[in-house]
């Protein structure tokens, strides 16, 4: 029998549709040599680059790390109970409203409390930061809302409602409107300039547990009602642009708990009553127009525990999305590309969660339980050779062995560097004055920042016991200032008196009248229902609490 060399002599039955292949080689010497059906060396050249692209995003995410926070970074007491708090545009102040009524607002890079407004005499309920950090709005649970100058502290108007407050939001662009969402009530946006307001139309006049928020440029308010139907109104003249209704898979429809927009693009978040977060594109829902049928971009839930979500927001990025949980307080971070959950932060073990924001620019978060403020943040890992590219880091003691010319006045193994256009490049002026607009603190619109904007407030010290000043005045020279300080306080005394210096002027309070609106609701911070049956409230603050009610479940 006669065989040609290199041809075998009986091919390889082929394998059958339904046999699995091994996406890798075994280590046996047999297999290794037996020679491979082109189907099977495909699937295992597939099964090698599938190994080395996840070994490439494992090197990538080490290199670069996450873009999320990771674990605790401390706490900020505010001495009084912490109830909501938000970042100004550049997250170097943090507002924190108490339950006290006073707010308070912290240097983010300091982590100290840069200044106190003794806003309201009820607990603080909600807050909002105006677009040049120079203004801030508040809500208290007695209904009113204020606007404060940040660095003066004084109010600058006051609107009294007849229902509480849930929410109040400035304009995006326009920090002479403000949204503000009254329980029981449809959405109202105010005009601070003529204290007016407008009621904005709902889809339905019997259902009046609606939210409300601007979109990312203040364009469009997306309201949401209690049947999860979705109303876009242009701003500008409140006429309806496009609508569409939330459903469970099947024709129930489900409540709309609160709306959030990314800083960052055209995606915006709805968290509903069956605690689910669906993620839309603006675009798409603008597209579809009037009961439209757009599908969501992302569904995002607990499917173990089936959490229910206290507050929602996105990161500074648009990347990842943060839900704080009703139960406890535990964070939950999506990517909202993928949809999948990359962190669960927990906090303290038996703490309710209240509110969480996330920083406009860094991976970080602050979340409220308990009256304290909690700062969530990356893991810190030193690495010196930053400030010098050839430093190197050692693990443990080695002898070093120094360099024959290391010391020596003038090298002499040193060649003369040779003049390239590098070096005559260098002769040239650089510019020392002018400053670069941060690209992270600039709209995609925007080419330039906003040179009037308060990114930091001045802080004074406090000074107890002063030293003597030696190069002040002298003695007696104190003694005659004194003396004539003392008059001129006697004169501001007698003035005041008579009535001929003029008091502080007091802010303007405006009263909104909303027609249907009940007057006996209690906001749900306070944990009392409505029903003209509430037990007698005690004077005064109880004992062994700060709070002024129970903190409960926002609705």
């Amino acid at each position: 029998m006669i065989m040609k060399i290199g041809v075998s002599p009986s091919p390889p039955p082929p394998a059958p549709k339904s046999q699995s292949y091994p996406l890798l080689p075994s280590s046996s010497p047999s297999t290794l040599c037996r020679p491979l059906h082109p189907p099977i060396m495909s699937w295992r050249i597939l099964g090698m680059l599938h190994m080395l692209h996840e070994f490439f995003l494992c090197f990538v995410a080490e290199s670069f790390g996450q873009n999320y926070p990771e674990e605790a970074d401390g706490t900020l007491d505010c001495i009084s109970m912490a109830l909501t708090c938000t970042f100004n545009r550049w997250g170097t102040l943090l507002a924190v409203g108490c339950n006290d009524g006073r707010i308070v607002i912290w240097d983010f890079l300091t982590r100290g409390i840069a200044k106190i407004i003794s806003a309201h005499i009820h607990p603080v309920c909600s807050l909002c930061w105006s677009r040049d950090g120079h203004k801030l709005v508040s809500a208290s649970t007695d209904n009113i809302v204020s606007q404060w100058d940040v660095l003066s502290g004084d109010c600058d108007q006051r609107f009294r409602f007849p229902s509480p407050i849930l929410k109040v939001q400035y304009h995006p662009r326009d920090q002479n409107k403000v949204l503000v969402c009254p329980m029981k009530s449809a959405p109202v946006m105010l005009t601070l300039s003529d204290s007016k307001h407008v009621v904005l139309p709902v889809d339905d006049d019997s259902d009046l547990n609606v939210v409300a928020s601007f979109d990312r440029r203040g364009e469009y308010i997306y309201t949401g009602n209690a049947k999860g139907k979705i109303l876009v109104l242009k701003t500008d003249s409140q006429d309806l642009v496009a609508s569409f209704r939330v459903t469970t898979g099947t024709s129930n429809t489900t409540a709309i708990k609160s709306i959030e927009f990314a800083r960052k693009g055209s995606c915006f978040l709805i968290n509903t009553a069956d605690r689910i977060i669906r993620v839309y594109d603006g675009r798409e829902i603008l597209t579809c127009g009037r009961d439209g049928e757009p599908e969501p971009m992302q569904k995002l839930q607990d499917l173990v525990n089936r959490t229910p979500w206290k507050k929602c927001c996105f990161s500074g990025d648009g990347e990842y999305i943060v839900a704080g949980s009703a139960r406890q307080h535990a964070l939950y971070i999506w990517e909202k590309s993928i949809g999948n959950l990359v962190k669960i932060l927990h906090g303290t073990r038996g703490e309710l969660l209240l509110d969480v924001a996330w920083h406009p620019v860094r991976p970080i978060i602050a979340s409220i339980s308990s009256g304290v403020v909690s700062i969530w943040a990356q893991n810190q890992v030193e690495n010196w050779s930053a400030f010098a590219p050839d430093f190197k880091e050692l693990d443990e003691n080695v002898e070093y062995e120094e360099r024959e010319s290391e010391f020596d006045i003038e090298d002499e193994d040193k060649s003369e560097p040779e003049q390239t256009g590098a070096d005559a490049a260098e002769d040239e002026e650089v510019d020392v004055t002018s400053v670069d607009p941060i690209a992270a603190f600039c709209s995609s619109d925007e080419e330039l920042e906003d040179s009037k904007a308060l990114l930091y407030l001045p802080i004074a010290p406090e000074v107890e016991d002063p030293e003597e000043n030696p190069y002040g005045p002298p003695p007696d020279a104190v003694q005659t200032s004194l003396m004539d300080e003392g008059a001129s306080s006697e004169k501001k005394r007698q003035s005041s008196a008579d009535g001929s210096q003029p008091p502080k002027k007091k802010p303007k309070t405006t009263n909104i009248e909303l027609q249907g609106v009940p007057n006996d609701e209690v906001h749900p911070l306070l944990g009392v229902k409505g029903d003209g049956k509430s037990k007698k409230k005690q004077a005064g603050r109880p004992k062994g609490s700060k709070a002024g009610g129970a903190i409960s479940e926002l609705l």
